[in-house]
């Protein structure tokens, strides 16, 4: 994966630029989806992306800080805009679906990794919600407001709630049986679950 453009950073830490940078950061995502957070190392980053060791220390000088970098680099490798297709199932089905949606599986993989890791790690917790999380949701958000406004969520409707229920089922469903999230099982949810819970009270 190979992004347009490299995510900028408002610290004065020496730059990786380009294709290096792109291989640091696939290596680390791959690594950290088949190996877990807590066996992935610097040195490891390193070999595997065929890049010195100074490079990678220069730059980032804790696994957490090139753990975040990394992940900002994946979301701009995902889709950045709002599904439109004129209802609310079909929004959520061309999110889930997609690439970077609930049915990719390196996301998905990465995002177990770093389950228990963020239990123990408030900084990396925090650059997870804040970096990453955050313009996801609010993408989600947009979503359903704008079917709120077209009448297909009620107006009693918690929004915020609404929106976990479909990735809280399907990331669930993955991590319990170990297997990728499949087209079937989101319209499942999205059919049996969301729709019926935007009808409110």
């Amino acid at each position: 994966m190979t992004p347009t453009t490299a995510p900028s950073r408002s610290t004065a830490r020496p730059r990786v630029e380009g294709e290096r940078e792109a291989a640091i950061f696939d290596a680390t995502m791959r690594m950290l989806a088949t190996s877990g957070y807590d066996r992935l190392t610097m040195d490891a980053v390193a070999a595997d992306a065929h890049a010195s060791k100074a490079t990678l220390y220069r730059r980032w000088t804790t696994k957490a800080e090139l753990v975040v970098d990394a992940l900002v680099w994946l979301k701009s490798c995902m889709p950045h805009d709002v599904p439109n297709t004129g209802t609310l199932r079909g929004d959520l089905l061309s999110m889930a679906c997609n690439e970077g949606g609930l049915t990719d599986r390196m996301p998905l993989a990465v995002f177990g990794a770093l389950i228990t890791a963020m239990q123990r790690d408030n900084e990396l917790a925090e650059a997870f919600q804040g970096r990453f999380l955050e313009p996801l949701q609010q993408r989600n958000r947009t979503v359903l407001e704008r079917a709120q406004q077209r009448g297909e969520i009620g107006p009693d409707v918690d929004l915020e709630l609404l929106g976990t229920v479909l990735p809280a089922i399907a990331i669930h469903h993955a991590l319990t049986h170990n297997e990728p999230v499949k087209r079937d099982l989101i319209e499942r949810i999205v059919d049996q679950v969301v729709v019926p819970a935007c009808r409110g009270r």
